[in-house]
Parts: structure tokens; sequence; C-alpha cells
């Protein structure tokens, strides 16, 4: 029970006001359903609870907490459960968005796992990609080559959307 109340219920209380929208955007990029989003992110902030490491900065526990919730949702997908339910079955009309998206998000959404995380933190989080790469425990280059090629993809599907209409 000790290494549950390393931090007190004041401090988690606070990070989590300060990073919930963050970490329950990055699952519903993973899951894209409100349930198993709100399921890990609750997950993600247990996972809080019950660690010691000392965040250097505000920007540090968010990155702390992005790298957790991405390793609990692909964790998610590789336990057995969830590839005999099969999520991605579930009618469009029982996906709820919670926050505002646009045709540009709905295009990074459609994006295999690697270029979608890497997009979204870049452009929607705000991070370098030094720092993508720290926190997805990637090579530097690895992430810049996944920009390159999400960047690629996305403007093949804004120029096939533009041509359609």
């Amino acid at each position: 029970m000790k290494s549950s109340l390393r931090r007190s219920n004041e401090e988690i209380t606070q990070i989590f006001n300060r990073h919930v929208d963050t970490v329950y955007r990055v699952c519903f990029m993973y899951m894209k359903n409100k349930h198993d989003t709100e399921d890990l992110v609750q997950n993600t902030f247990i996972k809080l609870m019950n660690d010691g490491t000392v965040f250097e900065s505000q920007e540090h526990e968010k990155a702390w907490l992005i790298r957790t919730a991405t390793n609990l949702c692909k964790d998610h997908f590789r336990h057995w459960w969830s590839k005999t339910v099969g999520m991605d079955k579930i009618p469009e009309d029982a996906v709820e968005y919670s926050f505002d998206t646009d045709g540009t998000y709905e295009m990074i959404m459609s994006l295999p796992p690697k270029y979608k995380t890497v997009i979204y933190l870049y452009y929607y989080e705000g991070y370098s990609t030094a720092e993508i790469a720290k926190m997805l425990n990637k090579n530097h280059s690895t992430i810049r080559s996944h920009l390159h090629n999400a960047r690629k993809l996305l403007k093949i599907k804004m120029e096939d959307e533009l041509y359609e209409k």
C-alpha cells in the first residue's frame, strides 16, 4: 500500500486536471470509442498513482502521461480479447467524439498508428521530433521519417478529396 501513497491526492488531482484532455485525445486516437478511451485514461492515471517518477516540469509530466497512455493502448490491442472482439467492427454512429473534429483530423485518424501518433503529437500537441522520439522511445530519424511519410499520405488524401468535390 505504501507505493500507492507516493503522491498526495492533491498532487494527483492537479496533474489530472492539467493533462486529462491530452491523455483522453491520445487514447481516443487509438481506441476510437468513448468507453475504451475512458478505461485507458483511468488506467493511465492509476499507473501515475503507483509510479514513483519525480517530474522535472509540467512538460515532463505530460510526456510521461502521453508515453504511458500510448503504451497502454498498444498493450490493449495485443491482448487476446481485443483480437477476438474486433473493435473495428463498431458502427460509425456508435463512436462518440467529445471534442471538435474537422476533415483533417479525420484524415489523420485514418493513417496507420505509427504515423497518426507522430502527426498528432507534432501538430496538435506541439512537440518537436526530438521530444516525440524520446516519448515513444524511437530514434529521432525514425520519427522524422514517420512524419515525412505521414505528410505524403495526408497530401495524397487531401488531393483525392479535392478532386472528388
